[in-house]
């Protein structure tokens, strides 16, 4: 098996990226609406999306709130440029690059998104950008986390394993999905600190998780 940089195998891809996602993800025509009406109808939110690509989720997000302030991050630069054109209106800040290694902030946002990104990435990266993800937002906050999740300890156990076996760096440097189980991912976001994990709608293989940051949390 070959395997692509992560940035430039969405690069490669960004024609044919929405049709995909619409027709070959299970929930696809439900979790970008899911997600959006996870966040409050505060105006003018200040909302980060993390490995926002096209913006399908923002979408949905700004039907809801069409107000929201969106800072983007991507490693694909081919992705933020179509998601630049899609929203030429809207108050957009976006960098490419890995949001491992970008700032977040600290108290910067109302909300923090995530949808179809994160389960390229072991549970101790997951664990600290959730702790990162904490930081970043106001007291009160929400992260809303949807995501691709393995059915059971032995599929993530062998995807895991799969990827070890082609002796390549570190889960999230290629593209290969490693995806823990939605139990995992909530004992992850537990453990950074957030508040209050819970499991908020599933359709197979695909959730939508919520967590907050303590209103008393400074």
């Amino acid at each position: 098996m070959k395997l692509e940089y992560m940035g430039a195998f969405f690069d490669a891809r960004v024609d044919e990226y929405e049709a995909h996602m619409m027709q070959h993800v299970d929930g696809a025509d439900r979790y970008y609406e899911v997600t959006a009406q996870m966040l409050p109808l505060r105006p003018k939110m200040k909302l980060l999306d993390l490995g926002c690509g096209t913006g399908l989720e923002l979408e949905a997000i700004f039907r809801r709130l069409p107000e929201a302030q969106v800072t983007g991050i991507d490693l694909s630069e081919k992705m933020l440029e179509k998601l630049r054109e899609k929203f030429p209106e809207k108050r957009l800040t976006l960098y490419q690059g890995s949001y491992f290694d970008l700032p977040l902030g600290e108290t910067a946002f109302d909300a923090v998104v995530s949808v179809q990104s994160l389960h390229h990435f072991t549970p101790e990266r997951k664990r600290g950008l959730f702790e990162r993800i904490r930081r970043a937002l106001r007291p009160g906050g929400i992260f809303v986390l949807t995501d691709f999740v393995a059915p059971n300890d032995a599929i993530e156990a062998r995807c895991f394993a799969e990827y070890a076996a082609l002796n390549v760096q570190e889960p999230g440097v290629y593209h290969f999905d490693t995806p823990l189980t939605a139990e995992h991912d909530l004992a992850l976001m537990a453990q950074a600190g957030l508040d209050e994990p819970a499991l908020r709608w599933r359709e197979k293989n695909t959730v939508v998780m919520t967590a907050k940051r303590r209103d008393e949390d400074a």
